[in-house]
């Protein structure tokens, strides 16, 4: 147990009570933030294809619409990255789902 406390400070590195207790409340901490991740990079793609979206004249809500009823199955990880690294093949979707 005091192998897996090393590095955290003052008592609860060294001490067996303290050093459990920390584990818990670490183990909790990395459960629930485990799955904050997922909603953190979500919210983070979404921010990225508004930007680009907006930039191409249409808002973010209007594009997943305009994706959704042209039958163009991208999710948003794809989109956001096409957005970041490929504007101009981005903007060719746009395109696409807007014709």
């Amino acid at each position: 147990m005091l192998g897996q406390t090393k590095g955290f400070r003052w008592q609860r590195k060294s001490k067996e009570r303290a050093a459990k207790e920390a584990l818990l409340h670490a183990g909790r901490h990395a459960f629930g933030d485990r799955r904050k991740k997922k909603r953190n990079f979500r919210a983070l793609w979404n921010i990225k294809i508004n930007a680009a979206a907006r930039e191409n004249g249409m808002s973010y809500s209007k594009l997943i619409y305009q994706l959704k009823k042209s039958d163009i199955l991208l999710n948003r990880k794809m989109l956001a990255e096409l957005a970041e690294k490929h504007p101009e093949v981005f903007k060719a979707i746009i395109k696409e789902a807007s014709a």
